[in-house]
């Protein structure tokens, strides 16, 4: 017994002994995209206090406490590394050890490259910011929006999440998603119809995004798009060329449960690698009531390498998904009803109902080959495609038919015995005396093709040619969907082509996956029916010459683009048959220059001029229901922008300040308008507005010497307002008639639904080594509502100028807390998050029907296991 008390006190005392033993780490750190030293890198020993510096080589030596543990590795503006030692047997030294810029996405791996128009591909900086896959997993995953990766950043809003689930807005230096290019993976994604952006198409974002990166106002894009707010780079997930996935599972408030599967192959020795993801979610309601959702994510990909010269990449992705909508109200139904009616929703047969009802499949695929040609030449070119399939629902019959009961919400099981009492005898009703809920569909095939050369001719000279084509077809039509009650429903709205008394029977669900195929033939679409061709060619080109202290560069791109409508309804007299095909020309050109005083000192400044081609439902003068293009035609907008900037990167801080200026001519605008006496709604055009958003930007970057802390914060000042006159005509949706016309003088009317002034900070905390924390607190000022041309003409005659409805100014809170453990090269992560901590409520915009208000608190927790 005594031996074996003394083996155990000689063991623990050899222990204690390894455990305690001192030890010199040594290494050299290095800046990853210049391969140059960095001076002044922190380097802390996890656990301890006990701390070093690089010096002006990059080199640092720190004498450990322990014999075994980590060091962390830090520099402002750069991502922070853990590197583990062991000195238990004499010390060590850990060689070169990179650091990426923060902002920097050259670890991602990415086919492509020379399609996706990434800020660091060029010396000449601009407005960027860059949110990384980890942060966006962490943070907006499950019930968060996906847009809400975004918000951190200047000059940046997310509204309208209490819409339902996909159905936000973003916002870009005051523009909307139709004047903001949106890119996945270097293809546009933006609607060639109207370039809108429908987030809950791409609700799997969240879990197949490598990295975002926001460039505000010009934007480094050599594609023919305007990107007048800014250009936004989502680039997803392809084929990881590492073995290993993760599990994962994710609760959150009102009932939402989401559980997702991750796999990656690996690259095998005869080059080939796949990787997969499937996801599924679901929800009772987002947060207002009404607003159940459902979905799926799923991602496939297949790479191969069959030499160091060529990468190829086949990807499938899509979000197939469905949510009930929620729209804004007025407040007076808010105070009535409570911060979570819903105008739209009701039950029907005991089981919550709407009336609204978002559902849309639009699987996306692309074929990438990248070819290293020879040290100076490599060509990237992409083929991609998309088939998009669904619509939303609405009432079909007259309003008046719509009953609601006394808290507000519409009575379906009413409606049903309304429709049943005023029903003939085969128990068809009709659009005067019934209420039936119909579906409008809108189906498009889209398919492009990318292709870029990359030249380096000498040291300092880059040069970029590429071509750009796409070509596009959007059906849209009107099919029945619950017929509550009735048997059939007759209805001959705008089609000579039928029977007055043509009777719809059949009906066709709101689902994202039926309706990949079945939805309604020519022979059982109502109310409208037409197609929309679009198609685009264009080239660019890009030029940069750079040396250590100096950057200049030039870009340009032309394309062209035709119009044509095909209509198989008359109409309201000119709907049937192929329009004549339009053909409007649009170019771009910018040039930008920068100069480094030394490595943390520079300033850079760019212009550019784009020319932009309108989009599609603003050349027709009733896009529904007639061939008839707008008169006088739409021209071109044209938009003119200048920016400049100061970079400042030290030891702990770095600090980046922009200025710009964005001038808008000859913008067209359409909205609704009133809904006239007869039931009949109506929509204002305005064909020559003018806009000039200008403004001061800064965002900053603090990390202490122990590297468990990191600060950041962002400051947006605005001062955007309308310029000039514009004409503009009223015009009834059902006849296509002109109720009137006149001249709107604008000058000096704010810009609304966007906040002019923003600021927030932020920061991580690392509490130990594996568990850290996480807050975000953001202000929002100087947000105005919509602007009504009759209010601003009404206001001219009276010699004043109209400003818009000014909302509360409102703060947030968000945080979250992560927890990690590791098992060898396994680890458990466990993940919560706050929104709205504090319960604020607030007003986040006002447009033509009413208010939105903002979410209240929410949260979701998850664990995740990575292998």
């Amino acid at each position: 017994m005594k031996k074996i008390t003394l083996l155990f006190v000689v063991f623990l005392f050899a222990a204690a002994s390894i455990g305690y033993a001192q030890g010199t780490v040594t290494g050299t750190i290095y800046d990853a995209s210049t391969n140059g030293p960095l001076p002044g890198a922190n380097i802390v020993e996890l656990g301890t206090s006990n701390g070093a510096s690089s010096d002006f080589d990059g080199k640092f030596s720190i004498k450990t406490n322990n014999a075994t543990g980590k060091i962390n590795i830090t520099y402002v503006g750069f991502g922070s590394r853990n590197i583990a030692f062991d000195v238990t047997n004499g010390d060590q030294d850990l060689g070169i050890i990179n650091l990426s810029l923060d902002n920097s996405l050259e670890e991602i791996i990415i086919v492509g490259t020379g399609i996706v128009d990434l800020a660091e591909d060029r010396k000449t900086p601009i407005a960027v910011s860059t949110i990384k896959g980890e942060d966006i997993q962490l943070k907006a995953a499950g019930n968060v929006e996906f847009t809400e990766t975004m918000k951190n950043t200047p000059s940046v809003y997310v509204a309208n999440q209490a819409g339902g689930f996909g159905d936000s807005q973003v916002f870009l230096r005051g523009f909307d998603d139709t004047n903001t290019a949106y890119l996945l993976n270097g293809q546009p994604i933006n609607s060639p119809e109207d370039g809108r952006v429908f987030w809950s198409n791409w609700a799997g974002m969240s879990d197949v995004a490598n990295a975002v990166q926001i460039q505000r106002g010009l934007g480094s894009s050599k594609l023919a798009i305007s990107s007048v707010g800014g250009t936004v780079n989502i680039i997803s997930k392809t084929t990881d060329q590492k073995q290993g996935g993760y599990l994962r599972l994710l609760g959150g408030n009102d009932s939402y449960f989401k559980s997702t599967a991750s796999y990656n192959s690996g690259l095998n020795d005869k080059g080939w690698a796949f990787s997969v993801l499937v996801d599924h979610w679901q929800a009772h309601r987002k947060y207002a009531i009404g607003t159940e959702g459902q979905g799926q994510n799923y991602l496939f990909s297949v790479g191969y390498k069959p030499n160091d010269r060529n990468t190829f990449n086949f990807l499938i992705t899509g979000a197939p998904q469905y949510h009930d909508q929620n729209f804004s109200d007025d407040l007076e139904n808010y105070e009535q009803f409570g911060e979570k009616h819903n105008d739209n929703s009701g039950f029907l047969d005991g089981e919550r109902f709407t009336e609204r009802r978002n559902y849309y499949h639009k699987p996306v695929a692309n074929l990438n080959w990248d070819f290293d040609i020879n040290e100076q030449l490599d060509l990237s070119t992409v083929l991609y495609a998309s088939w998009g399939r669904g619509g939303g629902t609405g009432n079909l019959g007259s309003s008046s038919n719509r009953v609601r009961n006394d808290i507000g919400q519409i009575d379906f099981d009413q409606i049903v015995e309304n429709n049943i009492a005023t029903s003939d005898s085969n128990g068809f009703g009709n659009f005067g005396d019934s209420y039936i809920r119909r579906s409008s569909v809108n189906n498009h095939n889209w398919y492009g093709l990318l292709s870029s050369l990359n030249i380096e001719l000498e040291e300092n000279w880059t040069f970029n040619l590429g071509f750009d084509g796409r070509l596009y077809k959007g059906d849209h039509f009107r099919q029945v969907n619950n017929l509550l009650g009735l048997t059939g429903f007759v209805d001959n709205f705008n089609n000579d082509q039928r029977p007055d008394d043509y009777v719809f029977t059949e009906t066709y669900e709101a689902d994202p996956w039926a309706s990949l195929f079945n939805f309604a033939d020519e022979a059982n679409r109502t109310q409208f029916d037409y197609s929309e061709n679009i198609n685009y060619l264009g080239g660019f080109g890009q030029a940069e010459y750079s040396t250590e202290k100096f950057a200049v560069f030039v870009q340009a791109a032309l394309s062209t683009q035709s119009y044509q409508r095909t209509g198989r309804f008359t109409g309201t007299g000119n709907g049937l048959g192929k329009s004549e095909k339009l053909n409007k020309i649009g170019y771009n050109i910018k040039g930008g220059l920068s100069y480094n005083f030394n490595e943390k000192h520079a300033v850079f400044g760019n212009a550019g001029f784009f020319s932009r081609q309108p989009y599609l439902d603003n050349v027709f003068s009733d896009i529904r229901n007639s061939n008839d293009l707008v008169e006088p035609g739409v021209d071109n907008e044209e938009i003119t922008g200048i920016e400049a900037g100061y970079r400042f990167k030290g030891k702990n801080f770095r600090l980046n300040i922009d200025i710009y200026r964005t001038d808008w001519a000859n913008r067209f605008l359409t909205f609704s308008g009133p809904e006239l006496d007869n039931g009949d709604f109506t929509t204002y055009r305005l064909t020559s507005v003018g806009q000039i958003h200008q403004g001061l930007e800064f965002d900053f970057e603090y990390k202490p010497n122990n590297g468990n802390l990191t600060l950041r914060g962002y400051g947006s000042l605005g001062n955007w307002k309308f310029e000039g006159d514009s004409p503009f005509t009223l015009a009834n949706d059902q006849t296509a008639t002109i109720i009137e016309s006149g001249e709107i003088p604008l000058t000096g009317t704010k810009v609304g639904n966007a906040p002019q002034s923003s600021f927030g900070i932020g920061g991580y905390f690392n509490i130990t080594d594996n568990l850290s924390i996480d807050t975000d607190y953001n202000i929002y000022t100087g947000l105005y509502g919509f602007v009504d041309p009759e209010d601003v003409a009404t206001a001219s005659i009276d010699g004043e100028t109209y400003q818009a409805e000014r909302l509360p100014s409102y703060d947030l809170v968000d945080a979250g807390i992560t927890y990690k453990l590791n098992f060898g090269d396994d680890k458990i992560i466990f993940r919560g998050n706050v929104k709205n901590v504090f319960n604020s409520p607030y007003i986040n915009q006002l447009n033509n029907f009413g208010y939105f208000l903002g979410i209240g608190r929410t949260w979701n927790a998850s664990i995740s296991y990575n292998f």
